[in-house]
């Protein structure tokens, strides 16, 4: 197994668990961390596994590393280098959880909205301060949390600089549940154990789908084909039939 310098990487049949490890900085996404999540993509899209994303210590990720981005210029900027991690994270074959406590600001906030499902402690604080610093969150906010929140909530937070207490994280849906502290892991792994008791293929070519842009009818009716000549949908329809009898 790779050891990483940013990251813990935990791999295990079902599922790799990754822990953004610079606690110190409060997880804070530096070039290095892009580098090392790009490697973990890869894994997964060689093989499909659920993936857990979490933050060393109290918080997720406060943001990007402000040093860093203060260096880059215009040819960084075109060049996507967080988006396109993030994008790549949103195209992953199975469903990615983030277990979020603490801070998830700026490229952090950008990391848990490239999940597909979030949980959170009620310690979580969802916000894109990037206006303050002269530059907007271009790293999927503008796209992905519209979607996830609603046109207005999203305006709210990108350009009025609201931030998303656990309260209000969990009213517009942008989380699936609020834990007490320290047990986001925990609840994280149960919905992990339940995913993991669904067909891979039916999670994936669901995922494909739903992240499809517009509406597929068809698109809807091929996959469905595909499905039900597999083998996994009999094996699971004859025990499920056998168990009601």
């Amino acid at each position: 197994m790779t050891t990483f310098a940013t990251l813990d990487v935990s791999e295990q049949p079902d599922r790799v668990v990754v822990t953004l490890d610079r606690p110190a900085q409060r997880n804070a996404i530096n070039a290095e961390m892009i580098g090392e999540l790009h490697e973990v993509c890869a894994r997964l899209e060689a093989e499909p596994r659920l993936l857990l994303l979490t933050g060393r210590g109290d918080h997720f990720a406060g943001g990007a590393d402000i040093a860093e981005l203060q260096a880059r210029g215009r040819d960084d900027a075109l060049a996507g280098i967080n988006r396109n991690l993030f994008d790549r994270i949103g195209r992953l074959p199975l469903p990615t959880i983030a277990a979020v406590s603490g801070f998830a600001l700026g490229g952090g906030a950008e990391l848990a909205y490239a999940c597909d499902i979030r949980i959170a402690t009620s310690t979580v604080k969802f916000g894109n301060p990037e206006p303050g610093l002269g530059i907007m969150a271009a790293a999927g906010a503008s796209y992905r949390l519209p979607q996830l929140v609603g046109t207005s909530v999203a305006k709210q937070v990108l350009l009025g600089g609201h931030v998303l207490d656990a309260d209000a994280a969990l009213r517009t849906g942008l989380v699936l549940e609020i834990v007490d502290p320290g047990t986001h892991m925990e609840a994280a792994h149960r919905l992990l154990d339940r995913i993991a008791r669904s067909a891979p293929l039916a999670l994936r070519l669901t995922k494909t789908i739903v992240d499809a842009p517009g509406t597929h009818p068809f698109a809807d009716d091929i996959a469905q084909a595909v499905l039900f000549e597999t083998d996994d949908k009999q094996d699971r329809m004859t025990a499920f039939l056998e168990r009601k009898r």
